[in-house]
């Protein structure tokens, strides 16, 4: 019998701690279980700090790009040092969950991918950057650039001349003419621009002009009915130019590109002064047109201009302030009368330009602007030999118009700017078109 004590001794003793050891593996569960919930919530807690961390760094770039109150979009390497202290909390978050998670490789991909993409961003944003300041200030580097343009203006003018009284205060009595002239200038420039340092660039100018213009009269054959029209074409060297560009203050947080600008331009084309006016039509005696058309002005000019260029990524601002200076001249002959010679000294009207607008870059090829110039001019005055000087009646002018252009870089490094100005005073063209090409070597 006692030997059969001992094994039912056993059995009996695992039977009663059986229910022991169940309740032990049951609460070993349930810490597991609590333990696994604590760190998914853990988890999800470090994943909200990382995003929110993220937004903090997006924020703090936009604003160093110039969003806001800030001024230009800053490099690469001002960006980095802006962002650093936000940017290593979030890859400090960032490895912690990995490491709570035992998910290191899956969790850092999608922060490299970031950090790429917002370096390609900060990259694409300075090419947009210098795509637009190409096209409004000039590039002071030691590189030569080429620059050729073609530009068409066309005008319209019609004048109304009455010879004769008013009877009763509302029937006139006279002849009354209408003359019109209509004149498309085409100007073929060829520039070249060379940068001395990092602040100072000289260029010099060459246009070509071509003037085709056509005069219409009333009159002819001593009928008011009857309108004579004749055309005129002239071609030949314009006026050149020489300009230096010096860039006084570079665009910072505070304070925007100002550069100022000199520009001496030559009487190398063919002067208005002297020019004598014929009779083409022999049956109208109210048309009468100069044998010739000029293509300068006769006289030495000067101009002054600062400029102001600040960027609000992705806009650009700029404006210009300028000052034209005419030389007084003397000139043997200043009058349209044939066989009539009347020497004189000529002082053209000074005058004052203003401009502004703003340019958008649309990629890192391409951008848009869009601008309002005006100048306005002063009267001429004329001083004959051992007279007084006279005001020329109507000489003044005040010409302004409005500018939308268009650039594009091809893929060849030529940079392509295209513009349409739309005259908005009486004394502007009707309309200017214009197409330019610029390459640095």
């Amino acid at each position: 019998m006692r030997p059969l004590l001992a094994p039912l001794s056993v059995a009996l003793a695992l039977a009663l701690s059986a229910p022991a050891h169940a309740d032990e593996a049951a609460a070993d569960f349930k810490s597991l279980h609590q333990r696994m919930l604590d760190m998914s919530r853990e988890l999800a807690a470090q994943k909200a700090e990382i995003e929110r961390l993220r937004g903090q760094v997006d924020d703090l770039e936009l604003t160093q790009r110039g969003r806001g109150l800030s001024g230009a979009p800053p490099s690469l390497a001002q960006q980095d040092d802006a962002t650093d202290s936000a940017r290593d909390l979030a890859e400090q978050a960032q490895r912690k969950a990995s490491a709570s998670a035992a998910r290191d490789d899956e969790d850092d991909a999608p922060v490299q991918v970031g950090q790429t993409q917002r370096a390609e961003d900060a990259q694409r944003r300075e090419q947009e950057k210098a795509l637009v300041v190409r096209e409004h200030a000039p590039l002071f580097e030691r590189k030569f650039t080429l620059d050729t343009g073609f530009s068409y203006s066309y005008y319209d003018r019609r004048q109304l001349a009455l010879s004769g009284f008013l009877a009763l205060d509302a029937i006139f009595l006279g002849s009354i003419n209408l003359d019109q002239t209509k004149a498309s200038v085409g100007t073929f420039e060829l520039s070249g621009r060379y940068g001395l340092s990092d602040r100072l660039s000289i260029e010099a100018s060459l246009p070509y002009v071509y003037r085709d213009s056509r005069f219409v009269s009333g009159g002819a054959g001593g009928a008011s009915s009857v309108v004579s029209e004749v055309r005129m074409r002239s071609q030949g060297i314009g006026d050149a130019s020489i300009a230096a560009y010096y860039q006084w203050v570079k665009e910072s947080q505070r304070w925007p590109d100002i550069v100022t600008s000199v520009r001496v331009r030559a009487p190398t084309g063919r002067d208005p002064f002297g020019l004598k006016l014929i009779q083409p039509d022999g049956d109208n005696n109210n048309l009468n047109i100069p044998e010739d058309l000029p293509t300068g002005s006769g006289i030495w000019a000067a101009t002054v201009n600062v400029s102001a260029l600040r960027t609000y990524d992705p806009v650009i601002l700029f404006g210009n302030l300028g000052y034209t200076y005419n030389q007084p001249t003397d000139f043997d002959d200043i009058s349209p009368v044939a066989e009539q010679v009347s020497p004189a000294r000529v002082e053209l009207g000074n005058s004052i330009q203003l401009s502004g607008g703003l340019a958008i870059a649309l990629n890192d090829r391409s951008a848009v602007s869009f601008a309002v110039a005006t100048a306005v001019t002063g009267a001429t005055h004329l001083t004959a030999p051992g007279g007084e000087k006279r005001r020329v009646p109507g000489s003044s002018s005040n010409s302004t118009t409005f500018n939308i252009g268009a650039s594009y870089v091809l893929p060849s490094g030529w940079t392509l700017n295209g513009q349409l100005a739309a005259g908005l005073t009486p004394d502007a063209p009707n309309f200017v078109f214009s197409m330019r090409g610029s390459r640095s070597f």
